[in-house]
């Protein structure tokens, strides 16, 4: 009987994790620029996982959760996902909504909790000024708080549409800048030594295909 059960987890665990990879995949036709940034989010929210003690099963968890956590923006419009000038006050109304999007999709497949809850709120913010529900300090899943800085970092170091790539070290500033408002000041600082401790650290731009070999 527990080794039916234990059985049963695997496949649980394994049609879970082709779903995510799916749904990836759904990003990547959709939307190339939110599909590359996903996956270099994922890998550096795996590093930082490992890095704070995460064991390798749970830091993998993470990182397939980062594939999807964008998932939301497959459902708002480009001319506002590559609109090159400030968004208005609507449109950037639409766009908080993606991080309620991707839960609820998540949700119709009924994958596990941890996967919704790292999606629905890594855009919440340390001091409770995030969306969607304002949580605060530890009250944020630490899943979503370390994608959050992951998220952004990225974001800075990489070419969009609106905005060319930060330097590095300017990336590093305005990291700092929002650390105990945006960010976990702890998380913050085990990434920033993590950034010290890997030659390369920040992941190159290219386009490159999805496979269930991406997530270690």
């Amino acid at each position: 009987m527990v080794a039916a059960k234990y059985l049963t987890h695997l496949e649980r665990e394994k049609e879970t994790r082709q779903v995510l990879i799916s749904l990836a995949k759904s990003i990547q036709e959709r939307d190339i620029v939110t599909y590359e940034h996903s996956r270099r989010v994922g890998v550096y929210a795996q590093r930082l996982a490992r890095y704070l003690g995460w064991t390798r099963r749970e830091a993998r968890d993470l990182a397939l959760a980062a594939l999807v956590h964008d998932l939301g923006k497959t459902w708002i419009g480009n001319d506002i996902l590559n609109k090159e000038t400030a968004l208005s006050v609507e449109e950037r109304r639409k766009m908080e909504r993606h991080p309620v999007i991707g839960a609820r999709i998540l949700i119709g497949y009924d994958v596990h909790p941890f996967y919704v809850e790292a999606v629905l709120h890594h855009h919440e913010a340390w001091n409770g000024q995030g969306y969607p529900d304002g949580l605060q300090g530890e009250a944020i899943p630490l899943s979503a708080r370390i994608l959050a800085v992951a998220d952004v970092y990225d974001v800075l170091t990489s070419q969009r549409p609106y905005k060319a790539p930060f330097s590095i070290d300017t990336a590093r500033e305005l990291l700092l800048k929002g650390s105990g408002k945006n960010f976990d000041p702890v998380i913050l600082q085990a990434f920033f030594q993590l950034m010290d401790e890997i030659p390369e650290f920040t992941l190159k731009q290219h386009v490159c295909a999805i496979s269930d070999d991406t997530i270690e």
